[in-house]
């Protein structure tokens, strides 16, 4: 069983696509030789995602994904992933990209993330977009 879950807190978007994007996630996670037991994505204001970074990070700026890994083992995927959708707007605005693109690009971000890829060095977040990029182009799961 597929067990990834969508919430909302405090916006009024809904995710379209639910069932590619949930094939396409654990496609993502079984092809990085990982197991899933459960990613809860939850799709929430700047503001939220905001107080988010400041009470558990001790971060005091805004950011469009928090990905807190709850696995308890190696190779086993269990996550919370928070995601600030007025964050995801604005960046793909200043990208000039439609935004279902740069919402899918922060979606599998966070999945890349608890499958062991990092993005705090140049290297790192080169390997981070080559994998987001390849991820983001299978065409079984365009929408």
């Amino acid at each position: 069983m597929d067990n990834i879950n969508f919430f909302y807190e405090d916006t009024a978007f809904e995710l379209n696509h639910k069932e590619i994007i949930t094939s396409w996630i654990v496609h993502t996670v079984t092809s990085e030789n990982h197991e899933l037991s459960e990613i809860n994505y939850i799709f929430c204001s700047d503001e939220y995602l905001h107080q988010i970074n400041v009470d558990y990070l001790q971060h005091d700026y805004y950011t469009d994904i928090i990905t807190f890994d709850n696995s308890e083992k190696e190779g086993i995927v269990e996550s919370d992933i928070f995601v600030s959708v007025e964050r995801v707007q604005d960046n793909a605005q200043d990208q000039g990209i439609p935004f279902e693109t740069e919402l899918r690009r922060v979606i599998i971000h966070g999945v890349l993330h608890l499958v062991g890829y990092n993005d705090k060095s140049k290297t790192e977040q080169a390997a981070m977009r080559e994998k987001e990029n390849a991820y983001l182009s299978l065409p079984q799961f365009q929408i």
